[in-house]
């Protein structure tokens, strides 16, 4: 025994097998969900059988039994009958628990008696992994052992890993296992260790890989093992299961894609060559129960992952796509087309289908789009897990052609669309000819035409679209009126979004509209975390800065409440971006008169610096004067390097591609940010670094926050000698 504080720990102990006996399963609770092990609770949970109620392997060889029932499989479905650990075994390992978790206990120490304490587990890996109490333990030593005795339990327990990885509580100590096996891969000289042991687990799984697939546990152990295998976080939300925010955020060209590979770049190098071992293997055994795999919640997870972690390898993805989608060779016929539309109405299909539709390179893509989809998009548009497909059908368009063959069957029908309550796919047709620069003008007015009565006034348009499902559920819409205090549809404010990035020929009713609501309209919207984006994305618009600050001006009287809002805030701050001196002046004395309370606020500290509202309250002829400064350098600026014509000319190139370099206006407007940080104040901007919290939504930057260079005095001054030698040259000519 060694004492360590005031605990005795069994350094070594001798091994009694002996006293192993076979029993069942040893009084577990099934509702087991320990602090630490809180998975993904949208999970549905399966089916037990009979006998094997705490989450041992049988749940998940039902499930195999059952989607294997009436057709000739290769896969044996072995069942698992847990053995209790014995009485000694138990014992030792509480004690283990009590010194580790409840001592303070130096690195190197600790590091020690858990790999001393795992060598205690040969021979016994899948009972003390499997055990309810035991697990536990198991956990904390995994995580503080060195690499040796990690890659020692690991090739000791490979042959059964299939087995843990399908149990409620082994599953928990496979992924542990697996997080501190990737926390030693950028340490020297681990990379052939570790690649040895991945080598022998993988080995084990593809023996059986399908009942670890469709096992609930199973699913999310394997999911774990590729992404360590290609060199991604094992807890990537991008791979195990993507919010439904990021995947609009992308669809609406808010955040960048990543289909193209761009994205799928991991923490360190990978196992490239066990990642291409491990799909293919897995594709292997899957195919002849493909069919139910497509529909399998747990098993279409699996595929789901395999493909994004292919993103960017076309040669794989060539050969992996066609086998789940069940091609036979390369040919699609009526009968494949006729599954795969019935297929995408199932929802673990339609998610691995807008997988599919992400990573497809252009030829696969445009062999779907063309024999698959063509002629079913109205129908799918309005299914409700088919509408998601046809949203990432839109959203990854790769040309012009794809555009035009989904607007031929999908302009005309907006309206009813928007009936149906299926606006994400509006909305993504919408960003998809923002992206490619086609039928922008035709979605503009579709969307007009859908809002809007015959020889209605354009002031409309806005309204309904923020309060989209809501004006399409009522009745009578010519009785339709602004539902005060009601919150505003999601996607309406994304398309809105959308709409003042366009060109300003394209969207004249948009901004007649929106400079149309009335003052308590504007204040529903800014106090609306989605609608107060809609009027900073008017602000940023291309629209003139009379009708900007036409809109501005109905704020007068509330921009200090607005100002200590968290949405309002952002408001205020574009409004004083783009309004006259005089207007800014009305903005900061309407300030100042809640500066207390702005204080307070997260967003207070930013805007008092900006605003500059200490050298207003003493000083307000200074103030105005370094006001005027700032807007005439701004102004020389412009002169000089900038026009209305050159963003204008650039608007198209600018925009060809969704990851594209900034353009012009782009350029212009990150270095007035610039020339107001100079002349305002030394400190860096908050709000254009640290976005905060608006009604339990983040903010996004729009892509464009990357600094330039700083705009300092030598620039300035630059800018004046281009701007006389400019002059110079024009009276020359």
């Amino acid at each position: 025994m060694v004492a360590i504080g005031s605990k005795a720990l069994p350094l070594r102990r001798p091994r009694n097998r002996d006293s192993i006996t076979e029993c069942g399963m040893a009084g577990e609770d099934n509702t087991y969900n320990h602090g630490g092990r809180k998975r993904n609770m949208g999970r549905k949970s399966m089916k037990k059988t009979k006998g094997a109620e705490s989450g041992g392997a049988a749940s998940g060889t039902h499930k195999s039994e059952q989607y294997s029932n009436n057709q000739e499989s290769s896969v044996p479905h072995t069942s698992f009958l847990r053995q209790q650990v014995d009485p000694e075994t138990a014992k030792y390992f509480a004690e283990i628990s009590n010194v580790i978790e409840g001592t303070e206990i130096d690195m190197e120490e600790r590091s020690s008696i858990c790999g001393n304490a795992l060598e205690e587990t040969r021979g016994k890996e899948v009972e003390l992994a499997t055990d309810y109490i035991i697990s536990h333990t198991l956990q904390t030593l995994l995580q503080g052992c060195a690499l040796d005795p990690l890659c020692t339990f690991l090739q000791n327990c490979s042959k059964d890993f299939s087995q843990i990885s399908m149990d409620r509580s082994g599953s928990h100590v496979a992924e542990t296992a697996l997080k501190s096996l990737a926390a030693h891969v950028l340490e020297n000289g681990t990379q052939s260790l570790i690649e040895a042991t991945l080598n022998d687990i993988c080995q084990a799984i593809v023996v059986n890989p399908v009942d670890v697939m469709v096992n609930c546990h199973g699913s999310h152990v394997l999911r774990s093992l590729l992404c360590l295998c290609k060199g991604m976080p094992l807890d990537s939300s991008d791979f195990h299961s993507k919010k439904s925010s990021a995947a609009l955020a992308q669809r609406l060209n808010f955040k960048s894609s990543r289909s193209d590979g761009s994205g799928s770049h991991g923490l360190h190098p990978g196992f490239p060559d066990m990642l291409k071992f491990l799909v293919s293997e897995i594709l292997k055994a899957a195919k002849k129960d493909i069919e139910l795999l497509q529909v399998d919640q747990y098993g279409s997870l699996v595929l789901q992952t395999a493909l994004k972690l292919l993103a960017g390898n076309e040669h794989e993805l060539k050969h992996a796509i066609p086998v789940i989608l069940g091609f036979k060779g390369n040919v699609i016929d009526n009968n494949i087309v006729k599954r795969l539309l019935s297929l995408v109405k199932q929802p673990a299909f339609s998610h691995l289908m807008e997988v599919i539709l992400e990573v497809a390179p252009d030829t696969l893509y445009n062999e779907l789009i063309s024999k698959v989809f063509k002629d079913s998009l109205f129908e799918m548009s309005l299914h409700h897990c088919g509408n998601f497909v046809i949203q990432a059908l839109i959203s990854h368009t790769r040309n012009e052609d794809h555009v035009a063959l989904i607007w031929n069957e999908l302009g005309k029908k907006i309206k009813d669309i928007f009936g149906m309550g299926k606006s994400g796919v509006v909305a993504s047709l919408l960003a998809a000819c923002h992206r490619l620069n086609t039928h922008e003008q035709q979605c503009c007015q579709a969307l007009i035409s859908a809002v809007c009565m015959e020889n209605e006034p354009p002031r409309c348009i806005v309204p309904r679209i923020l309060f989209l499902d809501n004006y399409f559920y009522c009745k009578d819409k010519s009785k339709w009126e602004w539902p005060s205090g009601a919150r505003m549809h999601t996607i309406g404010t994304l398309i809105l979004q959308t709409v003042f990035r366009l060109p300003t020929d394209f969207i004249h009713a948009f901004i007649s509209s929106m400079t149309s609501l009335e003052e308590n309209q504007l204040l529903d919207t800014t106090k609306d975390s989605g609608g107060a984006r809609v009027i900073e994305a008017f602000l940023n618009s291309e629209a003139s800065g009379k009708q900007k600050r036409k809109l501005i001006i109905k704020f007068k009287g509330h921009f200090g409440e607005l100002s200590v809002l968290q949405s309002g805030a952002f408001t205020v701050d574009k409004c004083f971006d783009v309004s006259s001196v005089a207007l800014r002046e009305t903005i900061v004395s309407e300030m100042l008169e809640v500066q207390a309370e702005l204080s307070k606020t997260k967003q207070g500290p930013h805007l008092s610096r900006k605003f500059d509202l200490d050298g207003y309250a003493k000083r307000p002829d200074q103030w105005k004067s370094r006001q005027t400064s700032r807007e005439s350098t701004y102004n020389d600026f412009i002169s000089t390097f900038g026009s209305n014509t050159t963003k204008s000319s650039s608007y198209k190139e600018a925009n060809s591609t969704h990851d594209r370099p900034k353009s012009q206006q782009e350029k212009l407007k990150d270095m007035r940010k610039e020339i107001n940080a100079q002349l305002t104040s030394s400190h860096t901007p908050f709000l254009a670094n640290k976005p905060f919290k608006s009604s339990g939504q983040k903010r996004h930057s729009d892509g464009n926050e990357n600094r330039p260079a700083k705009f300092t005095k030598h620039t300035t001054e630059d800018v004046a000698k281009s701007k006389k030698s400019h002059r110079k040259r024009k009276l020359d000519g």
